[in-house]
């Protein structure tokens, strides 16, 4: 999915947004010379790797802590422990951390943004202390995820987003118009992958009980109950809609994207609210948190349909 995301963000609405003229009324503003794109695609491909080997540090370090817990709640798929060694997980989290690091300090020094190397760094930071403390808190650590999620699509569109030209007035509109419609944009993508990732974080909560019990957590189901932690989802689900509603009628006059966004995200997304008020089992809950993956995913997948405009 990170990977997904990057890629998406990139090659179809970045390049899209940026190497298409962008009509003000009944006036075809003309865009500058850019310098070009930041990233090359060799240096994409760097700092897409970077970014994955961090996530996949924070993957295995959170397993490492959440071995026993993992037991209980999902014993079929845990690995750190069984298959491979708790010494071996902690030496693998250490080499791609250090590996995804390495590769986030070349790609901010080499594109002379030495002040993005701090991202890598804050992220790696985050990761470990979500999965030694916040995990087991009330909703920050379910809010650090997402947000951390989200700044996968900010860290991609800052390191891509072309260095214009402006030599006059008419450019300078131009590339004022176009940056503010890709920031438009990257904020509509960045809310909706926290807020679906948030909604889904606290469904894994409810799922999860039966292990974070066992280590005296204080996640959201063991301090209010199942119930009303799924109320509170259902809450956040409802401004979700709310959110795609206002955004779907902004899109009024785009046909495809209006279809695209009824058909694969506001109706799978009514079908999820209507599950998560009747739920009450794990699997049901399970069930859930792969629906809510679905609709994340086809979110994604919507920057595609930049390419057609």
């Amino acid at each position: 999915m990170v990977l997904l995301t990057m890629v998406l963000t990139k090659y179809a609405l970045v390049n899209s947004i940026f190497f298409s003229n962008i009509s003000f009324k009944n006036y075809t503003l003309i865009h500058t010379t850019y310098q070009g794109v930041t990233l090359t695609h060799y240096l994409f491909s760097i700092l897409a790797f970077s970014i994955l080997l961090i996530t996949t540090g924070g993957y295995i370090v959170n397993d490492i802590f959440d071995i026993y817990t993992d037991k209980i709640n999902k014993p079929t798929k845990v690995i750190i422990g069984t298959s491979i060694s708790i010494k071996k997980g902690w030496i693998l989290y250490a080499i791609t951390t250090f590996l995804g690091l390495l590769f986030g300090l070349y790609i901010s020094f080499i594109t002379n943004n030495y002040e993005y190397s701090f991202i890598f760094i804050g992220t790696i930071l985050a990761l470990f202390i979500y999965s030694k403390f916040l995990k087991k808190t009330l909703l920050i650590g379910n809010l650090l995820i997402a947000i951390l999620l989200g700044l996968v699509i900010f860290t991609t569109i800052l390191f891509n987003e072309p260095k214009p030209n402006s030599s006059n007035i008419i450019e300078a509109i131009s590339n004022f118009g176009t940056s503010t419609y890709l920031f438009i944009t990257m904020f509509t993508y960045i809310i909706f992958s926290v807020l679906t990732t948030f909604i889904r974080e606290i469904i894994k909560d409810i799922e999860d009980i039966n292990g974070d019990l066992k280590i005296k957590a204080k996640t959201l189901p063991i301090l209010f109950g199942r119930k009303r932690a799924s109320n509170i989802a259902f809450f956040f689900s409802c401004i979700l809609l709310l959110f795609l509603l206002i955004v779907l009628q902004s899109l009024k006059n785009e046909t495809l994207f209006l279809a695209y966004g009824i058909i694969l995200i506001l109706l799978p997304l009514l079908y999820f609210m209507y599950k998560l008020w009747f739920s009450e089992s794990k699997k049901d809950f399970s069930k859930l948190s792969d629906l809510m993956k679905i609709i994340m995913l086809f979110g994604i997948l919507s920057m595609s349909l930049f390419l057609s405009k």
